[in-house]
């Protein structure tokens, strides 16, 4: 197992591997081979970005048998999902913003993010688990009254996109296996969510398989995995944190 970021030291952006409280630095392309320098330093002394930069980010909806049974939703034939704009990626640390042209409820979702390693086109579900590079935590935030603010068409990609809205890392980690992984979200402390990744309909493997039936996937995309019961507006000024043991804490304050 290991756990890649990428990060900024005395002003140069970096990737490397956290070993401990300290990251040690590599050269080269994250999803290419990678070569340690043998330089490092203190986690506490970098600034985190986002761990990769993703061309698309994919997120899933009604993707949990404990949702549906909620909601009332019966089970998709093919995965649900829309797409995340590239201006709303946003870091661990980094505060998530309400958006000035809207001041209505802004909403949490914790869920898996599972980033590719390489281009990936009509894999097996047999086949994608060597295109996947690793697992990250994703905070899927969304602007709730805008989606059917309008009754003739949901709004999926204006709810999901505004800038801050796209959280993801601290880091990706590699060699797991994500289907004994729980997610939980906690705002301020107190657990709002927590389910295990083996609830849903469609698990990782089978998602990236099926997904790229439909599109390309490229190294460094996402795809955030859907999120079950448990979701609320964000209060002004709460920090909500994405804890999966064995792949990270996300940690944002909601601004």
């Amino acid at each position: 197992m290991a756990v890649w970021v990428r990060c900024v030291d005395a002003g140069t952006t970096s990737i490397g591997q956290i070993q401990g409280d300290r990251v040690e630095f590599y050269e080269g392309e994250l999803f290419g081979a990678p070569r340690a320098t043998g330089r490092s330093a203190p986690l506490s002394e970098v600034r985190l970005l986002t761990p990769c930069d993703p061309s698309k980010l994919l997120g899933l909806w009604n993707n949990f048998h404990e949702r549906a049974r909620v909601e009332g939703l019966s089970r998709p034939p093919h995965p649900l999902y829309f797409a995340k704009t590239p201006n709303c990626y946003l870091a661990d640390g980094e505060p998530i913003r309400q958006p000035q042209a809207y001041d209505g409820p802004v909403v949490f979702e914790g869920e898996l993010g599972v980033v590719i390693g390489k281009p990936c086109s009509n894999v097996s579900v047999a086949d994608a688990e060597h295109f996947i590079f690793g697992y990250t935590c994703v905070n899927d935030v969304t602007a709730r009254g805008i989606m059917k603010a309008d009754p003739s068409f949901v709004q999926w990609t204006r709810a999901k996109s505004f800038d801050t809205f796209g959280v993801f890392g601290p880091g990706i980690v590699t060699g797991i296996e994500p289907d004994t992984l729980i997610v939980r979200t906690l705002v301020d402390g107190a657990e709002k969510q927590n389910y295990p990744v083996a609830d849903m309909f469609v698990r990782p493997r089978e998602i990236v398989s099926l997904l790229s039936q439909d599109m390309t996937l490229m190294p460094g995309d996402i795809i955030a995995c859907g999120t079950s019961v448990g979701t609320e507006p964000m209060p002004r000024g709460s920090t909500v944190e994405i804890v999966i043991d064995g792949v990270g804490v996300l940690r944002n304050r909601f601004e």
